[in-house]
């Protein structure tokens, strides 16, 4: 069967598009958030609903083609599009009805959390969702999912009802508590190695306003600022979480940022905020009042479309003397103003959950770091590259081998076992050999159907 023929067949079973390298926006769509990422599939289908989602994976498992499944778009190791194969493009599929007196919403996959959020606060509701307004519901929820809300309404997972999903022999499965519950459990936490989800069923929670912001301290201070940092965390309330990130200032210095996100009782939040006022002598402080989507939006900068990106992450267990200041020497040396090291707080909600009851079994991590080198420039990559590799063997002595999925770059099959610990992964092997014995979805961090 020759391409040209193949090709009339797969339009001939979807309603949406299906683009080859001969159409006009065939660039425009195999673009994805890292810029580094340059892969040309044979065929792209861009899904207008489950029924060519269907259509789609059985006409790559009919004719053997490499699946590249994109939501967002934002993986950054650049699981979103392949070489050759085929492109399931999920962006098209943008529905979401939300149910405000039962407080749920369902909601397509290809979805970003700014749209998502500005359909839920509409009625005043919102659920954990990514920091950064562009990433994609289905690649973040599928993987775990933290956010400001996190220590207070646990993670995206924690809020999923219910899912949509089309396995590898074209069936469509809804999968929750009640239903093909081995395969829930699996979903919250196991990545897109199951199916491609056609629709996501959350639970929501109460929220209009937000008190966030930023306090920004000189590099000089970072010792002093993380260890007093590392002091208040330990007692913080379930209703903020704080991230505190190595960046750049507009002045072009590097600097520490403590980024407070509090969704509590307006009258508590000052006490609460007061402590992050004084781990040093602030040389800028924006913080007050504001809607929920606009603390969504507060790292958009550190996270530019189309920049080229290169990143490690791990979960803390604490933060050490030796790591801040490994991070304190590394940065003052940061060779890109885009570059960012990102502390985020977990605990409260999310510690509260089983470590069995979800794929996700890192409950009791107090943190997740991740360093995201970000540049514009091909010729700049071996320098951005070279820095943060030698950052991240420097940070490799005090770290433990455990990483959130959603972080993890193309690191190989052992540090995906440390993404779920030995227990988990073996769980998930076995979903994976009942519902994708052939690993048709592989382009991921994989979980082969064999251990």
């Amino acid at each position: 069967m020759g391409k040209k023929h193949d090709i009339d067949v797969l339009r001939g079973r979807v309603r949406g598009n299906v683009l080859t390298s001969s159409d006009d926006n065939y660039d425009n769509v195999r673009r994805v958030w890292n810029g580094m990422i340059d892969r040309r599939p044979e065929f792209i289908v861009q899904c207008t609903g489950a029924a060519d989602v269907i259509s789609a994976v059985n006409f790559a498992r009919e004719n053997e083609l490499l699946v590249a499944v994109r939501g967002g778009g934002h993986s950054f190791p650049g699981f979103s599009v392949c070489d050759g194969g085929l492109m399931i493009d999920l962006l098209p599929m943008k529905g979401i009805r939300v149910d405000p007196s039962g407080k749920r919403v369902r909601a397509e996959p290809g979805l970003t959390w700014g749209e998502f959020d500005a359909e839920t606060q509409t009625f005043g509701l919102a659920t954990t969702g990514g920091m950064i307004s562009h990433t994609g519901i289905a690649g973040l929820t599928l993987g775990g999912g933290f956010g400001w809300l996190c220590r207070k309404h646990g993670l995206t997972i924690d809020s999923l009802l219910s899912v949509d999903l089309v396995t590898a022999d074209g069936n469509l499965l809804h999968a929750s508590a009640q239903e093909n519950d081995d395969l829930f459990w699996g979903l919250r936490g196991g990545g897109g190695n199951f199916g491609v989800v056609s629709s996501f069923e959350y639970r929501l929670h109460s929220l209009s306003s937000v008190i966030g912001g930023l306090i920004l301290y000189p590099l000089p201070q970072a010792r002093q600022v993380l260890r007093g940092f590392r002091d208040f965390a330990a007692s913080a309330p379930d209703d903020l979480v704080t991230v505190v990130a190595f960046l750049t200032a507009p002045d072009g210095q590097p600097a520490v940022g403590v980024f407070p996100g509090y969704s509590g009782e307006p009258g508590k939040a000052e006490q609460c905020i007061q402590p992050l006022r004084n781990l040093g002598t602030p040389i800028m402080e924006q913080l007050g009042p504001m809607p929920y989507p606009a603390l969504q939006k507060m790292f958009e900068a550190v996270a530019v479309p189309q920049r080229r990106y290169y990143m490690r992450s791990n979960f803390m267990d604490e933060i050490s003397d030796a790591t801040i200041d490994i991070f304190a020497e590394s940065f003052a040396g940061v060779p890109s103003p885009f570059t960012a090291i990102v502390i985020v707080t977990l605990g409260g909600a999310v510690a509260r959950v089983a470590p069995d009851a979800t794929a996700f079994s890192h409950r009791d991590a107090l943190y997740t770091m991740s360093i995201s080198g970000s540049w514009t420039m091909p010729e700049d990559d071996k320098v951005n590259i070279d820095w943060l590799k030698d950052l991240w063997a420097r940070l490799g002595p005090h770290l433990a081998a455990r990483v959130y999925v959603n972080e993890l770059a193309d690191e190989g099959a052992a540090r995906v076992r440390e993404a779920y610990g030995e227990a988990t992964y073996s769980r998930l092997v076995t979903l994976k050999r009942k519902y994708d014995p052939g690993n048709l979805f592989r382009l991921n961090q994989n979980i082969p159907p064999t251990d």
